[in-house]
């Protein structure tokens, strides 16, 4: 198994997250959030980061820059068991990032709207998102990925289960299901 110490959360279907963050409460999760996301863990009275504390940047653009930063992907992407991985991270205050619970900008909804403007459109293809997912995948080894909300009751037993860790073979299906959810997302773009 491999614990989780630290989550990366930035949603829009916000349903079911309450009862997420309690359990990620319980064995002292540290909360990292974006917009939207981090107002509502901390409505929901949970203590969450910003990510422009992760990244030593502001979100600029109107929110179409925040996540793509090294101190976002490499708290995914480095191997905790190789040395020259950690060593790198140590020098670059790379703090690992074990859980992403993401969802993407909501473009098939959007695109579904009768009077959904070009502008609109535009704005919900998710950038960020899919390099996140990816980058978590990747590294599934390490790291769990949730990309509904449909998977937060199977992901919450698991980490009861095993006081606040996961197992190899559920971060591989998380990962699987988190490539072919891209892929659909790409495809309907």
């Amino acid at each position: 198994t491999f614990p989780i110490t630290r989550a990366l959360i930035s949603v829009s279907d916000k349903s079911g997250l309450e009862s997420l963050l309690a359990v990620l409460a319980k064995f002292n999760v540290e909360i990292i959030s974006t917009g939207g996301t981090e107002v509502f863990i901390r409505n929901a009275g949970y203590k969450v980061k910003n990510i422009s504390e992760l990244t030593g940047f502001p979100e600029i653009m109107d929110g179409r820059v925040k996540t793509l930063h090294p101190s976002v992907h490499g708290a995914f992407l480095f191997k905790r068991d190789v040395e020259e991985h950690r060593k790198e991270a140590d020098e670059n205050n790379i703090v690992p990032i074990d859980l992403l619970v993401l969802n993407l900008y909501p473009f098939e909804a959007t695109i579904a709207k009768e009077y959904a403007s070009h502008e609109e459109i535009i704005e919900n293809i998710d950038i960020g998102g899919p390099a996140m997912l990816r980058s978590a995948g990747k590294n599934y080894e390490s790291v769990a990925l949730l990309t509904s909300p449909t998977q937060y009751a199977s992901f919450i037993e698991e980490l009861v289960t095993h006081n606040g860790a996961t197992t190899h073979e559920m971060r591989l299906r998380l990962a699987s299901e988190a490539f072919a959810h891209v892929a659909h997302y790409d495809m309907i773009i």
